[in-house]
């Protein structure tokens, strides 16, 4: 069972979301953990996609910039046409686990995807699968839109990853390719396995299609969801305060994240936030044997 961080007071600051080049951002590991000192954290998740891949190297980036570290994931899971993200926090990581199942055929589907709407990308534009390639930072890195954004960035053909996502690489674009996922109830109920603790993120982000409804949420709380990120900077108050009744009414605890991707999107490390005491509470609830990275 994973321990607190030694010295957490009511006044640490806690980011339980952000992500690296192992998955779509664009700081390595050691860069992120060293911003998180710079924004005054205490302690930082690494969750990115679908993948534990910066785990080790997040000890001695831990100890080298004295940040706690919290190892997690962010599970990629579909739901008919809605995409719903899982922050996985402390689980095993191990292959036996079905979670680790999900993740490597999620990964692989993902890959083969990018290169189908490379493809047909291709017919209009001038990119290639070689430009794609350029912008990944190496073979354990999750292949997804965001590197197809850059490579069209770099090939001039938008000017940066909001326009591609909201045009050429969104859902209703004629480019775009479904792959893979598991459903979030499954895809809890496996992050339960494998002793983690589920947190469902961003919930109700209008930009990214649709906010998740309140039947498939407590689909998930059945299957085992501890907390709801509701602080979020594509929550408005509205949807704050509403996920906020959701979470009180099922006894969900509330995090709240900034989701950084360092220069990939303009979220900034400690913009959104969790209280000391839900981490304590969530450390609490995990049971495997992976362990906070402490400084």
């Amino acid at each position: 069972m994973a321990h607190l961080p030694p010295g957490l007071a009511d006044e640490s600051r806690i980011d339980l979301h952000a992500h690296t080049r192992c998955s779509d951002g664009t700081d390595d590991v050691d860069a992120l953990v060293r911003h998180a000192a710079e924004a005054g954290l205490d302690v930082v998740a690494l969750t990115d996609h679908d993948t534990t891949a910066g785990w080790d190297e997040a000890v001695e980036a831990s100890r080298r910039h004295g940040v706690a570290v919290i190892p997690g994931i962010e599970v990629s899971t579909e739901c008919e046409d809605l995409s719903v993200h899982v922050l996985a926090l402390l689980p095993d990581p191990s292959p036996s686990t079905e979670l680790h199942a999900h993740m490597e055929r999620a990964r692989e589907s993902r890959a083969t995807r990018a290169r189908r709407m490379v493809e047909r990308l291709a017919a209009d534009h001038p990119i290639r699968w070689e430009d794609v390639e350029a912008q990944v930072a190496g073979a354990s890195t999750t292949v997804g839109r965001p590197h197809i954004a850059d490579a069209l960035v770099a090939r001039g053909v938008v000017a940066d990853r909001t326009e591609a996502f909201g045009d050429l690489l969104s859902s209703s674009s004629p480019y775009y390719v479904r792959y893979w996922a598991p459903e979030p109830a499954q895809a809890v109920r496996a992050i339960v396995a494998a002793g983690g603790v589920a947190a469902v993120a961003h919930p109700g982000a209008l930009t990214r299609g649709s906010t998740i409804p309140e039947d498939l949420l407590e689909e998930m709380v059945a299957a085992g969801l501890a907390g709801i990120e509701v602080d979020h900077r594509e929550h408005d108050d509205v949807s704050r305060a509403r996920l906020r009744s959701f979470a009180r009414s099922h006894e969900l605890l509330v995090t709240g994240g900034s989701d950084y991707h360092g220069a990939g999107k303009p979220n900034r490390l400690g913009e959104n936030l969790t209280r000391p005491s839900v981490l304590a509470a969530l450390i609490e609830r995990a049971t495997s044997r992976t362990e906070v990275l402490l400084p």
